[in-house]
């Protein structure tokens, strides 16, 4: 279930990074956090913890 959660909210950053919303509020430190969410999530997914 994380596993869809963080891709869903992964997708939801990538839009607001294209069409400038997280650049207009200098939130680009976002689309960072989602990068590393999803290299984790992989991670936990690949030795079966999660």
């Amino acid at each position: 279930m994380l596993f869809y959660i963080v891709y869903i909210l992964s997708v939801i950053v990538l839009v607001l990074h294209f069409t400038g919303f997280l650049a207009r509020r200098n939130m680009d430190w976002v689309v960072l956090v989602a990068a590393v969410a999803i290299f984790a999530v992989n991670i936990l997914d690949f030795l079966k913890i999660i």
